[in-house]
């Protein structure tokens, strides 16, 4: 039986590709997931778009700091050397392209890394784009980790996107809990998929064509921390 990929597993397989001394922002949802698996033994430094960098791990019972939180309204801690600032600063820094990454989650990514995931076409859903846009322009790369299709099992990779953009051609890297995707000048590459699926299974839920790289390996269930780094 094929097994996908839980959102934890998809989140340690993320943090294997945080290069050490990186200063990097995650989404809100399976993005804010990542900091669980990076090593400790591998700096990296958390910005937060309300103003806070240097985050550390949520506070122990009986420590919480109410002022202190980060975009999702979770309430983090402060690691040393660390700060927080006003909301202005935080997106200067977004936006001046001092970020070396951002994790985010996403509804739609098309073939040639468009970025759809501030808005649906659900109308109950109020539209929020907080700093995405900003995020996904500014930062060096981007790496998109989401489910390979909705709840109904439409596909996610598209041709086009469909939804109102957030970004055009902004996606370096797409993490699903089927396969690794690298987007290229040349079109979307496999780089790992889940053990039992082959590049036709893959494709039949992908909208977007995929070809296979000269190396796939194969994507591993595991939620261990791991040393390594996969880039």
């Amino acid at each position: 039986m094929i097994q996908p990929l839980t959102r934890e597993q998809m989140a340690a397989r993320v943090a294997r590709d945080i290069p050490d001394g990186s200063y990097v922002n995650l989404g809100i949802g399976v993005p804010t997931l990542v900091a669980n698996y990076v090593p400790a033994e591998r700096e990296v430094i958390y910005h937060s778009e309300n103003g806070v960098l240097g985050m550390g791990p949520a506070p122990k019972p009986g420590e919480e700091d109410p002022d202190l939180i980060n975009a999702g309204k979770q309430l983090v801690t402060l690691l040393p050397g660390g700060c927080y600032f006003h909301h202005t600063d935080a997106f200067v820094m977004m936006r001046g392209g001092h970020l070396d990454l951002t994790v985010l989650g996403a509804f739609q990514v098309s073939e040639t890394g468009d970025l759809a995931n501030w808005m649906t076409s659900d109308q109950y859903l109020p539209p929020a784009v907080g700093g995405a846009m900003d995020l996904a322009i500014g930062a060096k790369r981007v790496f998109v980790v989401m489910e390979h299709t909705t709840r109904r099992g439409e596909p996610k990779i598209l041709k086009t996107c469909t939804y109102p953009l957030t970004g055009t051609g902004v996606v370096d890297r797409i993490y699903t809990d089927l396969a690794v995707i690298d987007v290229t000048d040349e079109g979307l590459v496999v780089r790992e998929m889940i053990d039992g699926f082959d590049l036709e299974d893959l494709q039949e839920q992908t909208d977007a064509p995929l070809r296979s790289a000269d190396d796939l390996s194969l994507l591993v269930h595991r939620t261990e921390v791991d040393l390594s780094s996969g880039l």
